[in-house]
């Protein structure tokens, strides 16, 4: 890459660049863009490619970057600068204002190692990624403000999947991580994240990154949707699609051992897939998120077709969505910001999820305080250290994070007016849920047997470990698995109340429910607690009973 003149008033700028954009991750100037504006895309991505490259130099000191990088922005105001790839800008006429932006971002790598947290690094990539996708959708004519926001989460989600992947090489030649540094923190700090030995808790950091990164992908699926232009949409379909492959490959591999990257099979599957389609449908993403999770409930969402399954796939996402921002590997501070972020969708759908998750509220019903309840349910779990004060405040938990989905699923299923057995099933299966995992909760210092119980058995508060090794504690145990038994013994009583075939769903997952309650009595609460499950026979049973076969009342109590 050639220097600027000593006429443009700069320095040198820099020497040749460290790959082409055939080497780059995603498409940039793809041969799905029209030529005329293909070469616009590539004078725009050659001036950027060198300020990068500028940022990113382990060679050049902080001054020497930021002094070459103010001569950049100098030939951006000098339409007669000797700097070729700032001239080219202004010859085409393109890309001079978002150059700008990317300019500011770059200075900031001069000098900026370590972020605070999460929203610290988006406000880069808003200025590092974002300018790209603005850009494209000004070259092609796209106005529409829908467009713009799509593309930026688009933009933002390829700029954190490629530090995810660079995780290493950053470190190692830049002393540079984009990694907030609380959310590392959570692994061992920067030394324990990076250790060989820690990558149980690195997985569980990487993973809610991750989620996020899946989140701004949701907000970007709609893109090639709504953009007018052909190639464009393509283009950005075939992104969309390369992206996802990348997060998926970063959930199954860690970048920290290797370094994991797209193959050229992915890319030949993204370009056949765009000709084919302009992406998948919201209701297909959620779908394909329902599928991944493997969920014991799917089998009793299997007995519902069409519109109802659509509808109580998006429930059970959305359920999915927030609980794992409730259980994610990051600051508590993050995860309250995240479910705030889910409030504002509730009312203003803005990803494929909640647009699936709003539409199945209209065509079915669904009241938007339930889904409410479920976010203020997770703002529970979402707590460094869960103690719940009473019985009162256990059955408001229950209430919000089962007692919603209940409410939500009998109308789902066309019962409305079980909607009591809905929120007391709903209780039952969250008694059982808190039995199967007073462990797994203690690890998270989770503690949902209520302060007020513990004191009466004489249990002090204290370790959430300690809590529940406490001899005593196992007399509460049984205790609450006395409410469950009565909560199961009164739904089989109540389910023939209600048309059998509409509750078919409520019936297969009471059934899993109910085994996996026997279980747990029969394992009893002393000592060692494995975490009970259900055997392949039962699930293919499960299968069977979501046909309609082998439904019949029980009259045995559990």
């Amino acid at each position: 890459m050639s220097a600027a003149q000593p006429a443009s008033g700069s320095v040198a700028v820099a020497a040749t660049p460290t790959r082409d954009h055939d080497e780059e991750n995603f498409p940039t100037a793809s041969l799905l863009l029209a030529k005329p504006v293909r070469a616009r895309v590539m004078a725009f991505y050659r001036f950027v490619r060198t300020a990068d490259d500028i940022g990113d130099s382990p060679g050049l000191a902080p001054e020497e970057k930021l002094a070459r990088l103010d001569a950049m922005e100098r030939a951006l105001d000098d339409p007669a600068t000797a700097m070729p790839e700032a001239r080219r800008l202004h010859q085409l006429g393109v890309g001079t204002e978002e150059a700008r932006a990317m300019l500011s971002a770059f200075r900031q790598d001069a000098t900026k190692r370590r972020y605070a947290d999460w929203a610290e690094l988006e406000a880069y990539c808003r200025r590092s990624a974002d300018p790209v996708g603005r850009m494209l959708l000004r070259l092609h004519g796209e106005g529409e403000p829908h467009a713009a926001a799509a593309a930026d989460a688009l933009c933002t989600a390829l700029q954190v999947l490629n530090h995810l992947q660079d995780l290493v090489p950053d470190r190692d030649s830049l002393d540079r991580i984009y990694l907030p540094l609380p959310w590392l923190a959570l692994a061992g700090g920067e030394r324990g994240f990076f250790a060989p030995a820690h990558a149980a808790p690195r997985r569980a950091v990487l993973d809610a990154a991750l989620d996020r990164v899946e989140e701004a992908l949701d907000r970007a699926s709609a893109l090639p949707r709504l953009l007018a232009s052909r190639r464009l949409a393509l283009q950005s379909a075939v992104t969309l699609a390369l992206a996802r492959r990348l997060l998926a490959r970063l959930r199954a591999a860690d970048p920290v051992a290797r370094r994991v990257a797209l193959s050229r099979a992915d890319f030949a599957r993204a370009f056949a897939g765009a000709a084919l389609s302009r992406g998948p449908s919201d209701a297909a993403i959620v779908a394909r998120r329902v599928g991944r999770a493997g969920s014991s409930f799917a089998r009793g969402m299997a007995a519902l077709k069409g519109e109802r399954r659509r509808a109580l796939w998006a429930v059970y996402a959305f359920c999915r969505a927030v609980d794992d921002i409730a259980d994610g590997a990051m600051p508590e501070a993050e995860k309250r910001r995240f479910l705030a972020g889910w409030r504002r969708k509730l009312e203003r759908p803005d990803c494929a999820l909640s647009r699936e998750l709003a539409w199945a509220r209209a065509a079915f019903g669904l009241p938007l305080s339930e889904c409410e309840a479920m976010v203020a349910g997770m703002e529970t779990d979402a707590a460094d250290r869960l103690r719940l004060a009473d019985e009162a405040a256990l059955d408001l938990y229950c209430r919000r994070v089962a007692g919603s989905v209940g409410a939500m699923a009998v109308r789902i299923f066309g019962a409305p007016e079980a909607e009591g057995f809905g929120l007391a099933l709903g209780r039952t299966f969250q008694l059982t849920n808190i039995l199967r995992d007073v462990d797994e909760d203690a690890a998270r210092e989770r503690v949902y047997v209520p302060l007020s119980l513990l004191a009466a058995e004489g249990i002090p508060d204290g370790r959430a470990r300690e809590i529940v090794a406490h001899p005593r504690f196992a007399a509460i145990c049984a205790r609450l698995a006395g409410q469950a038994r009565e909560g199961f013994a009164r739904a089989e009583a109540e389910i023939g109340r209600f048309d059998r075939h509409a509750l078919l769903p409520a019936a297969v997952m009471m059934w899993g429910y109910r085994r996996l309650f026997l279980r747990l009595v029969a394992r009893g609460w002393d000592g060692a607690r494995p975490r009970p499950r259900l055997t392949a026979g039962e699930k293919l049973r499960m299968a069977w009973m979501a046909l309609g076969l082998g439904i019949r009342p029980r009259r045995t109590p559990a």
